[in-house]
């Protein structure tokens, strides 16, 4: 049934109180929108016809991969595909090599108050009679859905990827509440932190797990065998992978302490690091102050991940957590065997002491003493390496995880 709630949108910290017509006060006045909210989570009549994924980051990243990944398999399914994205971003330029109509957008963490940007949205949601809208950035969220609403659109949709919890604040209430149709959780632990803070407010069972899914045809490709040169002239031993962002949460840091473990046992091998990010100079000082230099290698940004995977024997992965560790997917079905902490989501992928090993946070010296074990047992890391990739063809399937996805849209069973 629905409600008729007035809302006044305030940035603030404050926790909007449980009163049934959600009417907070908490200072700070911003704007005031009436607006026709509904709380139910199914229409009677579903409809998917004209979808518009949004994503306004202007890097490539996790989650646009994700977005194009998507586009390419609903617009292989017969619908008509747009995407909303930062205009001459890498998005907007892959979704253009595809032939996927895109629309411009600029979107900050504060654009949800400009009148101007939500009316830009309106009449571009009305004039391409937009029915589904998919989000997975929370800036884009607040300003997309909101427009979304206000326009009619029925399905409105959040991929949410971070394995933390949502700021309890009166928009992210209202959004995630009365807005959103439907939310989906790239693993159990991302749906746990949505839930955390909204327990008494929104139903558990609004909250849809699906896993992200990857190409499994990769596992057969014809360059399976292509791997990085600079990985192949400079790699002595075993070779051992890690690849993201160089950011204290994917822990780096711990990467370099650990080859130092493994150097100090004259175990003979060669990590490799793919990425860029802050933890750059930290990472650089720790191999300098150990003289890991012929141990530990930065290579930067990677484009072909594909022949990194190629490249190495084992993959390491030390994040402190992971909304969906993908990476660990894209290592699995390369037939390498992974080592991770068992933390977040690292064990809805892996499989302890079948497709790699979970180690205790922060048990540094267990983490060395598994690498050890891979790199000195070929047969294991081939046993390992198997299983894995068996595992993630039977699991992370792309196009299976993608129809899972477009039946819940429509609000059929997938099974």
């Amino acid at each position: 049934m629905g409600l008729f709630v007035k809302i006044n949108f305030y940035i603030c910290n404050g926790k909007p109180s449980e009163d049934s017509k959600q009417q907070a006060s908490l200072g700070c006045f911003v704007k005031f929108l009436p607006i026709h909210l509904s709380s139910c989570h199914y229409m009677s009549e579903v409809i998917v016809r004209n979808v518009c994924f949004f994503n306004s980051v202007t890097f490539w990243g996790g989650g646009e991969k994700l977005h194009l990944e998507y586009a390419l398999e609903f617009k292989k399914k017969n619908y008509n595909v747009i995407l909303a994205t930062a205009k001459n971003s890498p998005l907007s330029e892959k979704a253009n090599i595809h032939n996927i109509e895109t629309f411009p957008v600029s979107v900050n963490n504060l654009s949800f108050l400009n009148p101007f940007k939500i009316r830009r949205l309106i009449q571009f949601y009305k004039s391409k009679k937009i029915d589904t809208v998919i989000f997975s950035t929370s800036h884009d969220l607040k300003l997309g859905s909101i427009s979304a609403k206000l326009a009619g659109v029925k399905n409105i949709v959040y991929l949410r990827g971070l394995a933390v919890p949502i700021r309890r604040t009166i928009v992210n209430f209202v959004v995630l509440k009365y807005i959103l149709t439907h939310i989906v959780a790239n693993s159990e632990e991302t749906k746990k932190r949505i839930i955390q803070n909204f327990k008494k407010s929104i139903d558990k069972d609004k909250v849809k797990t699906i896993y992200h899914g990857i190409d499994v045809s990769i596992s057969n490709s014809i360059d399976a065998d292509k791997k990085l040169e600079e990985i192949t002239t400079k790699s002595h031993g075993v070779i051992l992978g890690n690849a993201g962002r160089l950011t204290p949460q994917k822990g780096q840091q711990h990467l370099v302490e650990i080859a130092k473990i493994l150097k100090e046992k004259n175990v003979e091998f060669t990590l490799f690091l793919a990425g860029t990010g802050e933890l750059q100079k930290e990472l650089e000082s720790l191999i300098e102050k150990y003289d890991l230099h012929k141990e530990v290698i930065l290579l930067g940004f990677v484009k072909d991940m594909d022949s990194f995977m190629n490249s190495i024997d084992v993959f390491l992965l030390t994040s402190i957590w992971e909304g969906f560790g993908y990476v660990l997917v894209e290592a699995m079905i390369k037939s390498k065997p992974v080592l991770a902490f068992d933390i977040s989501s690292n064990p809805e992928i892996v499989t302890a002491n079948e497709t790699g090993y979970l180690i205790d946070y922060p048990d540094l010296n267990m983490f060395a003493q598994k690498a050890q074990l891979l790199i000195e047992d070929e047969a294991l890391r081939k046993k390992l390496g198997e299983a894995g990739q068996k595992s993630v063809i039977a699991r992370f399937n792309l196009s299976e995880r993608i129809t899972e996805f477009e039946y819940y849209l429509l609000g059929k069973e997938y099974i």
